[in-house]
């Protein structure tokens, strides 16, 4: 015979997976539920705690219960594909301009920027900050240009952010950029030239191969698992049999897959590298958005020849527009300094001041551990509707961190054709074409988490599963 304390907790788990609770909500209290049943206090209470114990629900001291955002098994993963090993020239530039411009209408519903939203920042702590440093900022004579390193009380704080996240960890060593993608594109520029062989994962951020194209370069793009990242076994056979000048890769949280390599295989892959003295950019933007206990290391961490080029920035997580972002070029670091003051000089010094500000307070890290625990909800009630609303035949990532899904669709479905028949329903995607130069991903897209889970937002996803459903059903449409 089974407890009436199973019965309870069966029964709310199954309410729980049929979406009558979304991740984040709260569970009736112990009290109500003890009138709504009949059953006693003590049972209804053992009952919470077995869900506690399945993993289901969290206790929040002097809250209650709430629902536990969860991502694992709600559907397959996406399948990995194997694009040709080869160096190819790129053209996405044409196709992003055009996606860019249709999703710019702030009516949509924003599942195509990976980005959090507006009511996610700390906007009245950063409003705070930015009156203490405006007044100091122009009462002494720091209007005039800074030094093109970046500020030291910025570089002091972001060192001390990165202790045992990287090998080499002294202010010196660290340079200010406009944003992630400036840092990216100095540290690129500095260690490859125009006809060189870049190594990225597959399917990658587009930025990436816009950044590629521009600069005339050729892209080789090796698979990569939704879960472990990219195969490390590929990125041997390709960099035996080509000619590899440089890697952009992205070990934590990835856009778009959102993987998170696994430890061994970051040191094994920045070991390979350096025996072949191939320059590894890392993009560690998305690091800080993990959803575990604690933050993962990066490739730089293991690098002991200053052949790992680290960027990373403050816009996915606090300010975008501050754009304010920062690299460890390791031994390339007098050539990236070079490029920035013959392009942009310096690093807006107001900007600089108050993120250093931010840091100083304490402010950021109490405000991450609020962002991660938002995104973290907004992407497992965003997969839980996918799976809800999609049609058979869907696969979706279930990453550990980050903004971004990845979702694989039937082999009829045109990406593209998605989204412009979602664009008339206000509904801005990314189609998975852009991620790559290959062709192979025709049938993704990436889908944002950035923004609360609302209503609307899930309307939105019945409306893209409805939308699929019509192009398999009429696949010359």
């Amino acid at each position: 015979m089974e407890f009436q304390y199973i019965a309870l907790a069966n029964e709310l788990e199954q309410k729980i997976e049929n979406g009558e609770y979304k991740a984040g909500d709260k569970l009736p209290s112990i009290r109500n539920l003890h009138t709504l049943t009949g059953l006693s206090l003590s049972t209804v209470y053992s009952a919470f705690i077995e869900l506690e114990k399945r993993g289901v629900v969290q206790a929040r001291e002097k809250s209650g219960f709430f629902i536990k955002p969860s991502l694992d098994n709600i559907l397959p993963l996406p399948k990995m594909v194997s694009p040709p090993v080869r160096p190819q020239k790129v053209s996405v530039n044409a196709l992003v301009e055009f996606i860019v411009e249709a999703g710019g209408d702030p009516a949509m519903l924003p599942f195509g920027t990976a980005m959090a939203a507006i009511e996610l920042l700390p906007l009245k702590q950063i409003s705070r900050v930015m009156r203490t440093v405006l007044s100091r900022y122009l009462r002494t004579s720091e209007i005039h240009y800074g030094p093109p390193a970046g500020i030291p009380v910025l570089r002091q704080q972001i060192s001390k952010r990165l202790i045992g996240l990287t090998s080499k960890n002294d202010e010196s060593e660290i340079l200010i950029t406009s944003g992630c993608m400036d840092a990216i594109q100095l540290c690129l520029r500095a260690v490859a030239k125009p006809g060189d062989t870049i190594l990225v994962e597959s399917p990658t951020f587009v930025c990436y191969l816009q950044l590629i194209e521009d600069l005339n370069m050729y892209a080789l793009e090796v698979s990569a698992d939704p879960v472990h990242g990219i195969d490390l076994n590929a990125v041997k056979k390709a960099i035996d049999q080509n000619k590899v000048n440089a890697c952009i890769l992205s070990p934590n949280f990835q856009n778009p897959l959102g993987f998170e390599m696994p430890e061994p295989a970051k040191k094994e892959l920045v070991e390979m590298m350096a025996k072949k003295k191939i320059p590894i950019i890392e993009d560690d933007i998305y690091g800080d958005l993990y959803f575990g206990d604690t933050r993962p290391k990066t490739l730089k961490s293991y690098d002991q020849n200053g052949m790992v080029l680290y960027c990373a920035s403050f816009s996915k997580t606090l300010a975008p527009d501050l754009r304010i972002g920062f690299t460890l070029p390791g031994k390339f670091k007098d050539q990236v300094k070079r490029l920035k003051i013959n392009s942009v000089m310096t690093t807006s010094k107001l900007n600089q001041f108050i993120i250093a500000e931010f840091l100083k307070q304490g402010l950021y890290d109490r405000h991450l551990r609020k962002l991660r625990q938002a995104v973290k909800i907004q992407m497992a009630n965003t997969a839980r509707a996918v799976a809800q609303y999609f049609p058979p035949n869907t696969y979706i990532t279930a990453p550990k961190g980050g903004l971004v899904l990845w979702v694989q669709l039937d082999k009829k479905i045109d990406g593209i054709k998605l989204f412009e028949e979602a664009i008339k329903e206000k509904i801005f995607i990314t189609p998975g074409d852009i991620c790559s130069g290959t062709g192979k991903y025709g049938n993704c897209i990436r889908i944002s988490c950035g923004h609360p889970w609302n209503d609307k937002m899930e309307k939105g996803i019945a409306k893209l599963g409805k939308i699929i459903e019509m192009f398999l059903s009429h696949p010359r449409i």
